[in-house]
């Protein structure tokens, strides 16, 4: 049986712009173990984004709320939930005001249909290859394009 010499890290991250990953929030990181093998549930609690982050034509839209799960520095699963921000009210849904107001938007998360991405990772690094290892291609994919290392790379997506 396989022993996780080593916590897991789980990061919750809001992707602000689909083009530019700088406007990206870490919501939440923390670690969890050491773990065995196993499923495992938990709730992870976060505060929302701080919306001064976010571009104002980012703010209105669908966006990415990724959940990531790294061991010894290598990430080898992310998990994509697509977020809908939106007026709460069908007035200004239909006639949009010229600046955000942003006390009106309203996030609502696909919490039931998350795509899944899972990396292939080196689980007995030696010590000197477990940080910033290079990822290989993804067994399984997300439909989202925001690979969260500047990879322009796109892989297929989960059914």
């Amino acid at each position: 049986m396989f022993v996780f010499i080593s916590d897991l890290e789980w990061k919750l991250i809001y992707v602000g712009s689909a083009e530019d990953e700088n406007y990206d929030q870490q919501l939440e990181s923390v670690l969890v173990g050491p773990v065995n093998v196993g499923t495992y549930r938990f709730v992870l609690q976060a505060d929302p984004p701080d919306p001064s982050k976010i571009r104002e034509e980012d703010i209105i839209g669908v966006t990415v709320l990724l959940l990531t799960c790294s061991y010894m520095g290598q990430e080898f699963m992310r998990v994509g939930y697509y977020v809908n921000n939106d007026y709460d009210d069908e007035q200004l849904r239909e006639e949009p005001p010229a600046k955000v107001l942003i006390d009106r938007v309203q996030r609502n998360i696909l919490a039931d249909k998350p795509r899944v991405t899972k990396f292939p990772i080196n689980f007995h690094p030696e010590p000197s290859t477990s940080a910033g290892q290079q990822q290989q291609e993804p067994q399984t994919a997300s439909p989202e394009n925001h690979t969260g290392n500047g990879d322009a790379s796109k892989p297929e997506a989960d059914q």
